[in-house]
């Protein structure tokens, strides 16, 4: 005689998604050009959005537009199904910093975020996130995505420089 279990998975064995890459500005504090910055996992907006506004929306209120320019989305859904509603999806090439987006809430308002391209390093990005979430910075998120590619570049090459002095006997003089 043999005998077969068979079972459904449940709720604990299915995996987790992977945690949203965001970080806000304090509530409550001062106004600034950014209130924030999110990482997205890939540029597919219709794929990452609803995960993003299923988190600001229990924040901020219903999300109910997001506007990007379409220059770091290869495409933008006109509209975005999410958990109970509908995001309605604007794209302005001119208008918009490319590595910015804004979102609004038909009940609370409007807030603007840095989105950090998905290839970014995660220092870069851990970077990117505390800066623009710092209530007391006054950068555009392509000045903030400018200044990280500067950081990046002086520590790329202060690393050259001593990759060439351990080479040389650097460490062992």
């Amino acid at each position: 005689m043999t005998a077969t279990d068979s079972f459904a998975p449940t709720l604990e064995d299915r995996p987790s998604p992977p945690a949203l890459r965001i970080s806000l500005a304090p509530s409550g504090s001062a106004p600034a050009l950014l209130d924030g910055a999110w990482w997205p996992r890939s540029r597919d907006l219709g794929a990452e959005l609803p995960s993003l506004t299923a988190v600001l929306d229990a924040l901020w209120g219903r999300i109910t537009r997001v506007t990007v320019n379409p220059a770091l989305w290869p495409t933008v859904p006109r509209k975005v199904p999410v958990e109970g509603h509908v995001v309605k999806v604007g794209s302005f090439m001119t208008q918009q910093d490319p590595h910015q987006m804004l979102l609004l809430s038909y009940r609370v308002g409007r807030w603007d975020l840095l989105v950090i391209p998905p290839q970014t390093s995660p220092v870069s990005a851990a970077w990117l996130m505390a800066a623009a979430s710092d209530p007391l910075r006054t950068s555009t998120a392509s000045e903030l995505m400018a200044e990280a590619a500067r950081l990046r570049t002086v520590t790329e090459t202060d690393r050259a420089v001593e990759a060439v002095w351990d080479s040389e006997g650097g460490h062992e003089a």
